[in-house]
């Protein structure tokens, strides 16, 4: 007999929200599911982690699930440090977020609690999948992306993903029968051109709230905006090594010792 694969289970949305539970139904037809996620809302956290206060995590009972589920006080980070080093009783074969409502696609990907949990996985040495409906509603209908997370979540058990490598998974928010495919893309040059809208409380204090206008900068067809505003599911292999290698010989021109030799 086969054994199942562990799949860790988390996301930035909190425990609750409708696009976890779609990706736990989902996975609970692939392998044996711990759920640890946050208690809370954790969308934008990045990859923060919790340092001046103390964590809670505790078992929530589901009732005629197969899967474990716990919830937690932290970021989505500290729900997948907490589920390695505390929860498991070894290290897990994949480790899925999401489903996140909106996109993670492009620059949001450093902003992303949903890839970070993913992410924190992949430095564990865990091969991990962030997964994102192009909706943020509450309500989003998740039921197309089911087919398209399985058969994902199923090649990266049976081929595996590169090592230091994570998956961002972005899915156009169509019908199942609109979406014409996968695709393999690079990540788009793009950004948010912010703004801020400046109020005042009664106490006459100044208060600010964010909003900002996404911009593609990239016409290129071999990315993830592309892909997604062509109805195909974007599949982006993301490295968590910031460095920018092919610039390390560039630097090494600079003058930066010429001073110390005086």
């Amino acid at each position: 007999m086969t054994k199942k694969p562990l799949i860790l289970v988390t996301n930035d949305d909190g425990i609750n929200a409708p696009g976890i539970r779609a990706l736990i139904e989902v996975i609970n037809t692939i392998g044996d599911v711990v759920v640890v996620a946050p208690d809370s809302p954790q969308s934008g956290m990045g990859h923060a982690i919790t340092i001046n206060s103390t964590l809670y995590v505790w078992q929530i009972n589901s009732d005629n699930e197969p899967q474990l589920e716990y919830c937690c006080s932290g970021t989505p980070a500290d729900c997948v440090k907490l589920g390695v080093r505390e929860i498991l009783d070894r290290k897990p074969d994949l480790c899925v977020s999401g489903i996140n409502h909106g996109s993670n696609s492009s620059i949001n990907v450093i902003y992303s609690g949903t890839m970070s949990a993913a992410i924190e996985a992949g430095i564990e040495g865990i091969p991990a999948i962030g997964f994102s409906l192009l909706d943020y509603k509450w309500k989003a209908n998740f039921e197309p992306c089911k087919p398209f997370v399985k058969t994902i979540t199923e090649n990266a058990l049976k081929y595996g993903i590169p090592k230091d490598v994570v998956l961002n998974v972005n899915i156009p928010n169509v019908s199942k029968e609109q979406i014409k495919g996968i695709k393999i893309c690079r990540q788009a040059k793009a950004n948010w051109v912010e703004a801020f809208d400046k109020r005042q409380n009664p106490q006459g204090r100044d208060y600010y709230w964010l909003s900002g206008k996404f911009v593609n900068l990239d016409s290129g067809e071999d990315t993830d905006e592309w892909a997604l505003e062509n109805n195909y599911v974007s599949v982006v292999p993301t490295q968590f090594d910031l460095t920018a290698h092919k610039h390390i010989k560039t630097l090494n021109r600079w003058d930066l010792n010429a001073q110390l030799k005086h």
